[in-house]
């Protein structure tokens, strides 16, 4: 292992408060849209909103993720096909009523339509062991490092201009064979990106105060 030394931003702590005060109210500005313009988007754009994902820390640097994009209209129909048949029975026979109450207030339903209107969608697959020559080798902390990767995607986005969703049908395996993964392959998250609809609408929602989500011992 070689090692190289470290570049730290000398920045003064006044512009770093105003990079973080900055970065801070963009962030607050991100919302979850279920509604999606099918106007085109910048292939560049979501390579470098993947490449962002992929600079995340990980369990020993095992990087346990990999990302397909989707944008073959014929595919993210098979994906919703899919999808909405898992979600169809999740909201008719297998989710408890308080789950339902829950997700009221967002006013979703098993209809995906954003899974074809958004011009991408990015499967996230978590590598549960690395596999190299048909031979398995032990990942670490895979849930661990493919979420924070996925909170990168997130951030980078927003940051983009973009618009996304993160969607979690269940079960998700149907995933790994449309998108041909191996087997050490699960899918984690699936995620349209895109424009906002003109017609596009998010809930009002009330988030919890700094002192309720932290705490300075």
């Amino acid at each position: 292992m070689s090692f190289k030394k470290y570049r730290h931003n000398e920045e003064t702590g006044t512009a770093r408060d105003k990079a973080c005060s900055k970065f801070k109210k963009e962030m607050k500005g991100r919302r979850s849209v279920r509604e999606f313009s099918k106007r085109e988007v910048s292939q560049k754009i979501i390579e470098d909103v993947i490449s962002i994902a992929a600079s995340a820390p990980s369990g020993a640097n095992k990087e346990p993720w990999f990302f397909s994009i989707i944008k073959d209209s014929k595919i993210k129909k098979k994906i919703r096909l899919a999808a909405e048949k898992e979600e169809k029975s999740f909201y008719t026979h297998r989710a408890p009523q308080s789950w339902l109450d829950d997700l009221n207030k967002f006013g979703t339903d098993w209809n995906k339509e954003f899974l074809e209107d958004a011009p991408y969608v990015i499967v996230v697959f978590k590598q549960i062991y690395d596999l190299k020559n048909g031979k398995r080798f032990k990942n670490y902390y895979v849930n661990e490092s493919v979420g924070i990767a996925c909170g990168f995607l997130l951030a980078a986005v927003h940051k983009a201009g973009l618009v996304a969703l993160t969607h979690t049908p269940s079960p998700m395996g149907f995933l790994e064979k449309i998108c041909s993964r191996p087997d050490n392959e699960r899918a984690f998250l699936l995620i349209p990106v895109g424009l906002p609809s003109p017609k596009a609408r998010v809930p009002v929602l009330d988030k919890k105060t700094f002192n309720d989500y932290c705490n300075i011992i």
